[in-house]
């Protein structure tokens, strides 16, 4: 479940790694719970990067225009208001998109951005063939490597990330935030988080 998210936090700054977390307003739990606002804030203050992954999670490639730019701006808000900021970066679920997405990405200041190495995760990938996947592909050492993990699997959290961790730096990858390993701005802006008046809801 998302309470992983600071374990992951946690597996990342121990190792003095920053890492990119994509969230959804209103898919597992509602991110204007304040358990979720509290990690949402307990991750961004440990300085890890916050970006978008939509509010609820759809196929972005089966929505019209209007559909698409609601799933993105219900997710800036709720970054903005928890704690300051308005993303630079959008990652599509099921790394599905479309020219329309893109289009409406680009109006709204966002890149869409997607992984180049997946853990198998969210698909059932046990810990061993999480391990070992990784394992193929640091040993071809790649220049750069885009990790898809979720932290919404235990076994991901609490096993596979500090294995990759330890492995990745062992071979010589420095590990970075998105934004810092493409050499872009994290946020099209930063501010002061808002207080909630009751009014937050999904």
């Amino acid at each position: 479940m998302p309470r992983c998210r600071e374990v992951v936090s946690d597996a990342l700054t121990s190792k003095g790694v920053k890492g990119t977390f994509f969230y959804n307003g209103n898919n597992y739990e509602c991110i204007y719970d304040q358990a979720e606002i509290d990690r949402v804030k307990y991750v961004f203050n440990a300085g890890h990067q916050v970006a978008s992954h939509t509010w609820s999670h759809p196929d972005l490639t089966t929505l019209t225009w209007d559909q698409i730019h609601d799933q993105m701006w219900r997710v800036e808000q709720a970054l903005q208001r928890i704690v300051g900021v308005v993303p630079a970066f959008m990652r599509p679920p099921y790394g599905n998109y479309n020219d329309l997405v893109l289009e409406a990405a680009y109006i709204r200041g966002q890149k869409v951005v997607i992984w180049d190495f997946d853990s198998g995760d969210s698909v059932g990938a046990s810990v061993q063939d999480s391990e070992s996947t990784y394992d193929s592909t640091i040993s071809e050492h790649p220049s750069t490597i885009l990790a898809l993990n979720h932290e919404t699997y235990e076994t991901t959290a609490y096993d596979v990330l500090p294995y990759a961790i330890e492995k990745l730096q062992a071979a010589g990858y420095n590990l970075v935030t998105l934004a810092e390993c493409l050499g872009e701005s994290p946020y099209q802006s930063v501010g002061s988080p808002e207080v909630n008046d009751g009014s937050w809801g999904c």
